[in-house]
């Protein structure tokens, strides 16, 4: 029985390696090792608008509740590092959207491992961060890299810049030894967090942090954290960019992870004049194009209030006569900020 098992485990890593994948081990599927951190994390409201993790508790901490006879959980890491290079002196969007949207590229390597399990007699659900599982607690128990202090995942080879995935099965896979956490002493993703959402090791703030506020939270964003965004208009890469483990970090062998020339060939103020349409068009198949064009517009418009010059403001102007109160509010806010900065009495 153990050779069976540890044959299924080879050829499922050999399959993982074989679709791209850039790493790929095993976790028991045992309760999570910090269900009881998460647990008091949400019923301390840090999830800010992400509901969805508020629900079903008990069912994302036992990885049994989802597939009945879990034995195992596949974690793999896929890498998406497309480059140092900034492709806009204007905007920063963070790295793992320059392209195609990661959920669509993993699925489809997700489904062709699955099947393969299947064939050799398991049962399991896969996800790709949209699952009821801690993704990060079992990746940490499979030895696929720590959970670093800023609460992302870090890999020894890879980094930060790698995306995790999970397979939970009923095959009797054996685990793999934890890697350890490597973080020493440095608190660089604390020190460099520009909202201050890393409120101490391991524990993060998301209604503080950059990416949720331009990507999960739907309404006006508060006002103190406005200035602290800088030119950033969807996610942010503070925290990862600063982590010293990326000195060892490649560059992605998948194409589709790689910077898309559309996205950037625009200035910031040229975003102002997105139709409907445009921003379909422009951010077709991005993981971008599911904030809307709403959200997107309050996110260009906190970045133009801190980066813009005067002669954004007619536009501006424009935008927040033409829009709803969500763009008009942070157009008019930015405008403000423009004129104080520029020392401008009426534009």
């Amino acid at each position: 029985m153990k050779v069976e098992a540890d044959i299924a485990k080879r050829n499922i890593q050999y399959i993982a390696k074989q679709l791209g994948f850039s790493d790929c081990r095993i976790a028991s599927a045992h309760d999570a090792t910090h269900a009881q951190r998460y647990k008091e994390w949400v019923a301390e409201g840090c999830a800010g608008d992400m509901k969805w993790l508020e629900r079903g508790v008990e069912r994302r901490t036992k990885p049994t509740e989802v597939v009945p006879g879990a034995k195992a959980i596949v974690t793999l890491a896929l890498n998406y590092f497309p480059g140092n290079q900034e492709e806009s002196d204007d905007y920063r969007i963070a790295r793992y959207a320059w392209n195609d949207d990661y959920h669509d590229i993993i699925e489809e390597k997700l489904s062709d491992l699955h099947s393969a399990m299947s064939d050799m007699g398991g049962e399991q659900r896969y996800y790709v961060d949209t699952g009821p599982v801690l993704e990060r607690d079992y990746a940490s128990d499979a030895g696929l890299g720590w959970n670093g202090k800023s609460t992302v995942q870090i890999h020894p080879k890879l980094g930060t810049w790698f995306f995790l995935c999970e397979l939970i099965t009923t095959l009797p896979l054996e685990p793999d030894e934890p890697f350890g956490n490597k973080c020493g002493k440095c608190t660089r993703c604390i020190d460099f967090c520009p909202t201050q959402a890393i409120t101490a090791p391991h524990r993060m703030d998301a209604r503080r942090c950059i990416s949720y506020l331009t990507i999960e939270h739907k309404g006006s964003i508060p006002l103190e954290l406005r200035p602290l965004m800088s030119d950033k208009i969807y996610g942010c890469d503070v925290c990862l960019e600063v982590c010293p483990w990326n000195r060892f970090a490649k560059l992605s062998q998948e194409s589709q992870f790689h910077a898309r020339e559309e996205i950037f060939e625009h200035s910031l103020r040229d975003f102002l004049d997105l139709t409907v349409e445009d921003f379909r068009r422009v951010f077709a198949k991005s993981p971008i194009k599911r904030i809307k064009r709403e959200r997107f517009l309050r996110n260009v418009c906190v970045a133009l209030g801190n980066t813009g010059k005067a002669e954004d403001i007619v536009r501006l102007k424009k935008l927040a006569q033409q829009e709803d109160e969500l763009v008009e509010e942070h157009a008019l806010w930015a405008i403000e900020q423009i004129r104080a900065r520029c020392a401008l009495s009426e534009i």
